[in-house]
Formats: C-alpha cells, sequence, structure tokens
C-alpha cells in the first residue's frame, strides 16, 4: 500500500482497555480540520478495544497490535516511529484532552523558532480563570513541574501533559528508552535538551482538560511519579539523539 501523500499531522493514539472512549474519541480527531492520519496502537486491551478498533474503516485511521502487553510508553514510540506526517501529536484514547486543540498548536509549531508544542493544562484553567481538581495526583504533578524547571532551566508548566507536538523527524531522531507513562518526561526533557542544543525553544499553549478518576479509568498511579522523579535526572545525562543524528536546524 503506496505512502499518502501531503499528510500534514500524524497523531499517535496508545490505547489500553479504552472501550468506552475509544469510538467517540477517534470521531473528535476525524472532525479536526487538518490533514491527517490516526495511528491507534493498542497494548493488548483485553476488554473489547482491540476488536473494536479492528472495524474502523476510515481511510485515515492505521491501527497497530502489540503482540504482548508493553506499556503506554512503549506503545507511543512505535506510534511515533510509524509516524508519516510532517507533524505527529500524541493523543490519549480516552476524553481527557481536546483534540481542537490540535490547530492552534501546529500553527505554533510551524514558527522557525519553535522546535516542539506541549499543551499546558495548567494554563488552560488559568485563562478559563479555574482550577484544576485537587487531589495526591495534581500534587504531583505540580512537584513533578518543579523539579523539573530546578533541573532544566525551563520554564514549563505542565511536563506531564499527553499533547506534546513536534515535527516528524524531531520525534524520531530522539534516542528513547522508556517504556511506561515515565515517557512523558523523558520526552519533556530531550525536547527541551535538543531545543536549547538548536537555539530555539519548547513553547506552551493553553488547552482544554476534562480529568477522569480512577473509577472512571484513569490508570497513572503515585508510583508512576517516583519513576517520574527518577527518569527526570537520568534524562539529563543519558544519550540524546540515535547515533548519526546531528543537533542541527529545524527539522534536519
Amino acid at each position: 500500500m503506496p505512502e499518502p501523500a501531503g499528510v500534514k499531522l500524524s497523531v499517535v493514539v496508545p490505547v489500553y482497555n479504552e472501550i468506552g472512549t475509544i469510538e467517540e474519541l477517534i470521531g473528535r480527531v476525524l472532525a479536526v480540520d487538518v490533514d491527517k492520519e490516526i495511528i491507534i496502537v493498542d497494548n493488548c486491551s483485553t476488554d473489547g478495544t482491540r476488536e473494536l478498533i479492528a472495524t474502523f474503516a476510515a481511510p485515515e485511521v492505521r491501527v497497530i497490535l502489540q503482540e504482548q502487553n508493553m506499556m503506554k510508553g512503549n506503545s507511543v514510540r512505535r506510534g511515533l516511529a510509524a509516524a508519516r506526517g510532517d507533524y505527529v501529536v500524541i493523543q490519549d484514547g480516552d476524553l481527557e484532552y481536546n483534540p481542537q486543540d490540535f490547530v492552534p498548536m501546529l500553527q505554533l509549531c510551524e514558527q522557525p523558532d519553535v522546535l516542539a508544542v506541549l499543551g499546558s493544562r495548567i494554563l488552560g484553567a488559568r485563562q478559563r480563570n479555574q482550577k484544576l481538581p485537587a487531589s495526591s495526583y495534581s500534587v504531583g504533578r505540580e512537584v513533578i513541574n518543579i523539579v523539573f524547571r530546578l533541573l532544566y532551566n525551563s520554564r514549563l508548566t505542565d511536563v506531564a501533559t499527553c499533547y506534546k507536538m513536534a515535527a516528524r523527524e524531531v520525534f524520531q531522531s530522539l534516542e528513547l528508552r522508556c517504556n511506561s507513562f515515565d515517557l512523558d518526561f523523558e520526552l519533556a526533557a530531550k525536547l527541551t535538551r535538543l531545543a536549547r542544543l538548536k537555539g530555539m525553544r519548547v513553547a506552551e499553549l493553553p488547552i482544554d482538560y476534562f480529568p477522569r478518576s480512577i473509577e472512571e479509568g484513569k490508570k497513572i498511579r503515585w508510583q508512576d511519579g517516583l519513576h517520574a522523579l527518577r527518569t527526570l535526572w537520568w534524562c539529563r545525562f543519558a544519550p540524546l539523539l540515535k547515533q548519526g543524528q546531528l543537533a542541527g536546524g529545524h527539522g534536519e
């Protein structure tokens, strides 16, 4: 099957047991007015998600079925490797985020001094004069943000956000090793390091956010926060780019 020409955006959607949301989520992504492909990577779901996504017939949708449960980060990495679009964004399989935010994120990402764009739930809540629900997760998220800013001399407000967008070549040049939720933090750290090397920046954009509870299917746990802190420290010294990649200008 020939590769589609001119795809602007690849949307990587890692899923595990999202039978209650995945169909609506894909409908929302398809409704976004941008030339795109959707890469769904199923991590051996057991609730019928795997069978459901196999029935999706939209030509923009590609489905990758993991042969064993490799955890979320591995599914994201596999989706990034398969992407064909000029730009790539990561989208969870639930309804916490609003895919319509892809459009302004893409406009910002195309600016010549911007290496990557992170969708900030914190800035989004401030813009709407709201507060994100208080929980142990939100406390941990803020601790991680503070540690990140100290370690990486950064002003980013939401490094745990799912919404990370960059040129395909940028994502595919990174030496990524994390397989679980800690990939979110490896990406934030390495994009920040790479932007500094290139004399560019990682930008943030306020986004919508509709948090769900553990009872509703949220999978992150407090232990993931400890892994995140370890990952942030390790990523200060870890290899940044794949062998043979150079930290040149935008898109190189």
